[in-house]
């Protein structure tokens, strides 16, 4: 018997979900997988080149052999790591959170991004997030029926137009999607723009989610505060961090959620059906790593605030237009003092140019004129791999 061919039957249907219409491969993946085939220095992930502190990593491999988490560990997280959680809320921001009720531990942010977004979203719904925004939101947002609705950061300075935020809110508004520290920019909002938030979203019946990941990752004389903090936000704020930032294992994919009971359950019921739990002998590491002393977390943004001081100046040498971060590890640069006019173009020719690879920001934005010309690096590597790409992108003169 002949059988009709699928692609025939399906001829009138694409394949995938019109919702992820245009997403394709992220463009991280897209960059990464250059650097490797070119041979290039990869400036363009956000990954560290070396691990984080040995005695942390020791503890994972200890969870291992003792047969600790390596099973399905509970659906929440296990309580050792809630606790360690709910402790540094308390430790850095005086933000008291019950382990059992009101933490969520998840794999890594982007998870808790998801699960958050699919849990507290109705189709049609609008969700304001200030761009250019990591693409994972736009792909959750978009899975979860909603619409996106962008706010503009615009060089040089990056910040928010607090009118414009107001302008943008409608009745079909649900939710602000925050990030701060912020990627790919290195904004970090002051407490003034904070308040500002904060008091629309009460005046708004508004709910926030605010992506945190990069909190230990600011740069005097900027500081970090989560919007939680505020009058009237931890009833409407959930709150989303992860590990593998702050203590560079971005491979063990730890994250979590901080939120009221009702906030958390909600995104609970999500998240059970997206990865169930994961990183099960990770998870008693990352409880000891957030007890480390506050040396650990200073000499870690020092170092940090080095190597962007090192990566910035070799790229304003290099003919640059540098936009310095105030957070997160990366810098946001723009390309048309080389009389370049498309960044995708330019970062897909940088490895053959250069041997050095980076991120085209705008692929970050809606607006596409805004981005067209920045372009992403990352210094969360060895000082003599950005003292090499340094001398690469000199090339670029």
């Amino acid at each position: 018997m002949e059988t009709t061919p699928y692609a025939a039957v399906m001829s009138d249907r694409p394949l995938l979900n019109r919702r992820l219409a245009g997403m394709g491969t992220t463009i991280f993946a897209e960059m990464s997988a250059l650097a490797t085939t070119t041979g290039s220095i990869n400036l363009g992930q956000g990954f560290p080149d070396t691990d984080g502190p040995r005695e942390i990593a020791q503890a994972a491999a200890d969870a291992v052999l003792a047969g600790r988490g390596n099973q399905y560990p509970p659906g929440p997280g296990i309580p050792e790591l809630r606790t360690a959680i709910a402790e540094h809320q308390q430790r850095f921001y005086g933000l008291a959170y019950d382990p059992d009720t009101e933490v969520l531990v998840t794999a890594g942010a982007t998870e808790a991004i998801a699960a958050s977004l699919l849990a507290l979203l109705e189709p049609g719904d609008e969700v304001i997030a200030f761009e250019p925004f990591y693409d994972s939101y736009a792909a959750c947002i978009a899975m979860a029926g909603a619409v996106r609705v962008p706010l503009t950061l615009r060089a040089p300075s990056f910040r928010p137009d607090l009118d414009e935020l107001r302008a943008l809110i409608t009745p079909r508004t649900r939710l602000l999607l925050l990030n701060t520290p912020h990627n790919p920019t290195g904004t970090v909002l002051t407490l003034d723009e904070l308040t500002a938030v904060a008091e629309l979203a009460v005046e708004h019946g508004l709910l926030v989610v605010t992506d945190e990941v990069y909190e230990h990752l600011v740069f005097a004389p900027s500081a970090h505060r989560p919007l939680a903090s505020l009058p009237g936000m931890r009833e409407r704020t959930v709150t989303i961090s992860s590990a593998g930032k702050t203590f560079s294992f971005t491979g063990w994919k730890v994250g979590w959620v901080t939120a009221t009971p009702e906030l958390v359950a909600a995104v609970r019921t999500a998240k059970q059906y997206l990865t169930y739990v994961s990183a099960g002998p990770f998870q008693y590491a990352v409880a000891e790593a957030l007890r480390l002393p506050d040396s650990y977390f200073a000499g870690f943004r020092t170092d940090l605030a080095r190597k962007r001081d090192l990566l910035a100046d070799g790229l304003r040498t290099a003919g640059f237009e540098v936009y310095e971060p105030q957070g997160t590890y990366f810098i946001t640069t723009d390309i048309a003092p080389f009389g370049e006019k498309d960044a995708y173009a330019f970062c897909r020719a940088l490895p053959e140019r250069c041997g050095v690879v980076a991120i085209p920001n705008s692929v970050f934005y809606d607006d596409k004129e805004a981005g067209a010309t920045q372009v992403r690096f990352t210094f969360c590597k060895q000082d003599h791999v950005l003292e090499e790409a340094v001398l690469r992108l000199g090339a670029l003169r």
